[in-house]
C-alpha cells in the first residue's frame, strides 16, 4: 500500500474514531430510523495518473526486471512511490527490457532498463546493463531532487532524466503503480 493512502486511511479512522467518541453517547440514545448500517464514502487521497494511461503484457523477463527494481529501491530504504516512479520510467525509456546497444536505431549510447548514457556519467556499459545497478544510479538520481515524494510522476522522472519528451512518463503511472502493488509485498 504507499504511503499516502496509507497516511490517508489512518487520518480517516482517526476522525472515525474521535466522531465516535464525540458522538457515540448521542447517537446511542437516538431513535433508528430502520436499524440498517449507514455506508460512509471514503475518497482516497493517493494520486491519480495524469493523461491518458499506456499498458503492456509484460513477459518474464519484464517482470524480472520489475522486480529487480522493487528489490533495489527497498534496498535503497525508499518507499513504494520511489519505485513506481522508477519502473514508469523504465516502462517509458526501455518497455522494462534491459536493452544493449541497438545500433542505428540507439539513442546516442544509450543502454539499459533506463538507456542511461556511459557519456553522460551513469556508468560503464556494463553498470547501466545490471538492472540492481542502474536502477541503484536512477533513485541516486532522484534522491537529489527537491520534493520529489509529492511530484508529479513525469515531473520527478524528468527531472532525472531528462529527456527529451518530458511529458512521455505520465502514460505510465497506473501500470507502475498496479506493478508495485502486486509485488512490493512479495
Amino acid at each position: 500500500m504507499n504511503t499516502i493512502f496509507r497516511k490517508s486511511m489512518l487520518s480517516v479512522a482517526g476522525l472515525a474514531f474521535a466522531g465516535g467518541v464525540f458522538a457515540g453517547p448521542i447517537a446511542a440514545h437516538a431513535n433508528p430510523v430502520d436499524g440498517k448500517p449507514v455506508a460512509v464514502a471514503v475518497q482516497s487521497a493517493a494520486p491519480k495518473p495524469q493523461g491518458e494511461q499506456s499498458h503492456i503484457t509484460l513477459n518474464d523477463e519484464q517482470t524480472a526486471n520489475v522486480k529487480a527494481i522493487i528489490a533495489a529501491t527497498k534496498k535503497a530504504g525508499l518507499p513504494e512511490r520511489a519505485a513506481v516512479i522508477s519502473i514508469a520510467t523504465s516502462l517509458q525509456e526501455s518497455k522494462l527490457e534491459n536493452l544493449g546497444h541497438l545500433g542505428d536505431a540507439n539513442d546516442h549510447d544509450s543502454l539499459g532498463l533506463f538507456q542511461q548514457r556511459p557519456t553522460s556519467g551513469w556508468g560503464t556499459p556494463e553498470q547501466i546493463t545490471d538492472p540492481a545497478y542502474s536502477t541503484t544510479a536512477f533513485l541516486k538520481g532522484l534522491k537529489q531532487v527537491d520534493g520529489w515524494q509529492d511530484m508529479a510522476l513525469t515531473d520527478a522522472a524528468q527531472t532525472v532524466q531528462v529527456s527529451a519528451y518530458p511529458d512521455a512518463y505520465a502514460q505510465w503511472e497506473q501500470q507502475a503503480t498496479d506493478l508495485v502493488a502486486q509485488y512490493w509485498n512479495s
